[in-house]
């Protein structure tokens, strides 16, 4: 299990913001490569997310059940799960998703554990992560596109490949890079 921690401010109310996250199909149109096509039964839903990480690419058919909605204090919890379509491995994920109001907007505040098995869990934690972090971002992107009346981006129709691989590289080089070549800053006393 890999716990991930993310947050991003939007410009609109609480109220609209808690609004969004009520229609789960929508929500899930905003992460790239994800569709929950079929409404099962009330707060239940099938559907299939699709990532490809250079010539990996991986489909998982699954089901989305929201667990938990707490609207005080704006928290709602989502439990995914999905197999890959050729068997090549499992994924599940509780995104627990914190609403809290600011001066200028809302932050949304999302905590995931996730749980990889198969050919998806040989990638190592570091590179899931970062893999994990420009999904967020496009997902933020595409969040307040939709909050803003104009819709998710073309990008959240898909989790393409080389795209995403190199953005997560991207991201890996520069955290390597900030270890080995910040200044030297003793402990102050």
């Amino acid at each position: 299990m890999q716990k991930i921690e993310s947050s991003f401010e939007v410009p609109q109310s609480l109220e609209q913001c808690w609004e969004f996250f009520q229609d789960v199909p929508q929500v899930a149109s905003c992460l790239p490569g994800a569709n929950l096509d079929e409404e099962v039964s009330t707060d239940n839903y099938e559907g299939t997310v699709t990532i490809a990480l250079g010539p990996v690419r991986m489909e998982f058919e699954g089901t989305a059940e929201i667990l938990h909605r707490d609207e005080e204090s704006k928290v709602i919890t989502v439990r995914a799960a999905g197999a890959d379509r050729k068997g090549r491995g499992q994924a599940g994920m509780d995104l627990k998703a914190r609403l809290v109001p600011t001066p200028t907007g809302t932050r949304i505040e999302l905590e995931q554990d996730l749980q990889l098995a198969g050919a998806a869990a040989q990638y190592g934690r570091g590179m899931v992560t970062d893999v994990n972090r420009v999904l967020m971002d496009d997902f933020a992107e595409n969040m307040k596109a939709v909050l803003e009346g104009r819709g998710p981006t073309a990008a959240a129709r898909s989790a393409g490949g080389l795209v995403i691989a190199l953005r997560a590289a991207w991201m890996a080089l520069k955290r390597v890079a900030a270890r080995f070549f910040l200044p030297y800053q003793p402990d102050r006393v």
